[in-house]
């Protein structure tokens, strides 16, 4: 400070969301940027190593340890720099993960600072993921290696020239007693918000007058950073504000929707804030709250390697045998219960469904003649249709038949060979080409046909995907990826072969015993391509993308607990260690991450569905996640593996 003024500057980087050390590399660019300017202060968005965006990678256990890695990275960058840089994280706090600002200076860390209010409702829904400060009770923490004190009290950091700079995070200011309130009384003279705002008409000149009056009310500087280009627009936009107000005044806006990082900087009058002040107010010290011991346990002498020493079940989804039929009960019961309801709701009595003879489409038959017979409902208004294409073989056709009469629901087989090679003609696409469009055409024309054939017969189209396939984004868009009820949508393809199996081994179900048996042991196929030419199944989906064994595992360590991929490796490596070798596994963990952040935009819009199990992937009750969220922290560790 000279002259009683403070050079400050709100910062917006580029950032990727989920790709901390994207984001640390241009957090360090700004921070040089600033130093070299002679700025004492640079504050930064909220949450901005992550990026703000990540929804539930939170909970995973690899995004929090490459945010930890990235701070060590920006606190040894900042060494020898006497800019204090204020930068946003999640931080875990015992039992909590809190949503923090931290302040370093100097390769040091200065402060920890907990958000207090937590937005829950529109389009934010924090409580999901983070603790307020109000939950935490004092403590120190170990972060970057170094022992941190944290609570919710306030805390005014003081410069080398005694100025007091208190943080604020995003929604404390919009609260009815901001944080920002108890720090001006508490000394602060400069507020620093770490924000994450959308862009909603009217917002901004609301947010501009909400700041304006804070800073006006309590006398002081306040420097306000929002995110912005980078962050993930699946349904909202962040326009990346920078603004910096002095006692009601603005005196620097950044450039809204800008496509570039920004740095705006001003000069903050200090002393004339303390003379106005003295002329008008009068401040209190913030009251403070008790402090719990804290006892620290001993380092170990000695490191010892590691051993895993557990036993790891390579089934995670399967239910152990002394309880396998309630089980199975307990999931056709959710699944008919689901179906009942929405036949209930819009007063149905007819479905269609497509059946091709595979696990996915059996099992939802199957469910669906449960959920009619409990109803009432005579079985005829459940229409399987069968639409057998260039790939279809004998095998799996006879068997859809096959089941359709045993279990006397209504049939109709129509070919879509017809309309496909027409559509071919129309776009100009060789038949003999035999790529993605070729797939995806036969796949759109069968969901095509049974929507218009539930608007003809008053039906709803049952979808068969399952939970596999949905993590592994493998279905054709606005194809068998669409339905009006998704009701495998919570079954991993692994329990859906014991389900089916259970079902077989029922008394009540001894007529289609055999056929049940039969497509339980078919190879999984999607039959897109052509047989060979003893008619067998060429196409075989485990060939593609890997044993749904394999990936079953991964997607429930991943979700479930959201183990990092190192971890899954030591984990799957222990459960496989007589069917695959490390290199295999690998293979497909790779193969499963970076599906499962590429094919996000698929489950963005999924048809409803009944959840099952602990995990599911509806976008609308367990996982939300950026459509556009960068894999590359998952895949940096698949390669380091």
């Amino acid at each position: 400070m000279k002259h009683g003024f403070v050079k400050v500057a709100a910062a917006v980087p580029a950032v990727k969301v989920a790709d901390v050390m994207y984001n640390v590399q241009e957090i360090e660019r700004l921070i040089a940027m600033a130093d070299a300017e002679h700025v004492e202060v640079v504050v930064f968005p909220e949450l901005s190593l992550t990026g703000y965006s990540c929804q539930d990678l939170y909970r995973e256990r690899l995004l929090l340890d490459k945010a930890e890695e990235g701070l060590l990275r920006l606190i040894d960058f900042t060494r020898k720099l006497d800019v204090i840089a204020v930068v946003g994280m999640p931080i875990e706090a015992g039992s909590l993960l809190l949503n923090c600002a931290v302040v370093i200076q100097q390769g040091c860390i200065l402060a920890v600072v907990p958000k207090t209010y937590l937005p829950n409702y529109g389009e934010f829904y924090e409580k999901r993921w983070f603790a307020s400060a109000r939950d935490l009770n004092p403590t120190t923490i170990y972060l970057a290696g170094s022992p941190v004190n944290i609570s919710a009290e306030p805390v005014v950091i003081r410069t080398s020239d005694g100025v007091g700079l208190g943080i604020e995070i995003c929604e404390d200011v919009w609260a009815p007693i901001p944080p920002s309130n108890n720090l001006t009384m508490a000394g602060a003279e400069i507020i620093l918000n770490l924000s994450a705002s959308d862009e909603l008409i009217g917002k901004h000149k609301y947010l501009r007058s909400l700041i304006a009056q804070q800073s006006a009310r309590t006398i002081c500087g306040y420097v306000y950073s929002s995110c912005g280009f980078g962050e993930s627009t699946q349904d909202v936009v962040y326009g990346g504000n920078a603004m910096i107000f002095e006692n009601g005044i603005m005196l620097v806006e950044g450039d809204r929707f800008s496509f570039q990082p920004q740095l705006q900087t001003a000069q903050i009058d200090v002393e004339r804030l303390r003379t106005e002040r003295r002329a008008n107010s009068t401040f209190k010290t913030a009251q403070r709250i008790g402090h719990a011991s804290i006892l620290d346990a001993k380092l170990p002498l000695e490191q010892h390697p590691f051993k895993l020493e557990r036993t790891i079940d390579p089934h995670p989804f399967i239910p152990s045998d002394n309880n396998m039929a309630e089980t199975c009960e307990e999931i056709l019961n959710i699944q008919t219960a689901g179906l009942a309801k929405r036949l209930v709701h819009t007063n149905c009595q007819h479905v269609v469904i497509g059946i091709s003879g595979g696990l996915d489409s059996t099992l939802a038959l199957l469910v669906c003649v449960r959920t009619f017979d409990k109803l009432g409902y005579d079985r005829k208004g459940i229409v399987g249709v069968t639409m057998p294409g260039f790939g279809t073989s004998d095998r799996t056709h006879d068997n859809a038949t096959t089941l359709m009469q045993s279990l006397g629901i209504s049939q109709m087989e129509i070919s879509i060979a017809k309309a496909v090679k027409q559509h071919f003609e129309d776009i100009g696409h060789d038949i003999n080409n035999h790529d993605v469009t070729y797939e995806n055409s036969q796949a759109r024309e069968r969901t095509q046909i049974l929507m218009d054939l539930s608007n003809k017969l008053s039906a709803l189209v049952i979808g068969t995907g399952d939970l596999s396939e949905l993590a592994l984004g493998w279905a054709t868009y606005n194809g068998d990826h669409m339905s009006m009820y998704g009701l495998n949508a919570g079954i991993p393809k692994t329990l859906i072969q014991y389900l089916i199996r259970y079902i077989a081994a029922l008394p009540k179900s001894s007529a289609e015993r055999d056929v049940l048996i039969d497509i339980v042991n078919t190879p999984i196929s999607p039959e897109l391509t052509p047989a060979d030419a003893h008619g067998n199944i060429q196409q075989k989906t485990e060939d593609l993308v890997g044993p749904y064994e394999l990936h079953d595992f991964f997607l429930y360590y991943m979700l479930r607990y959201g183990f990092s991929p190192s971890k899954i490796m030591l984990l799957a490596e222990h459960a496989f260690d007589k069917s695959y070798d490390k290199a295999t596994i690998k293979k497909w963990l790779t193969t499963f991450c970076r599906r499962f952040f590429a094919q996000q935009f698929k489950r963005s819009c999924l048809p409803d569905g009944p959840k099952v199990g602990s995990i599911s992937l509806s976008p609308r009750g367990d996982w939300r996640m950026p459509s556009d969220a960068s894999s590359a922290l998952w895949l940096h560790e698949c390669d380091e593996l």
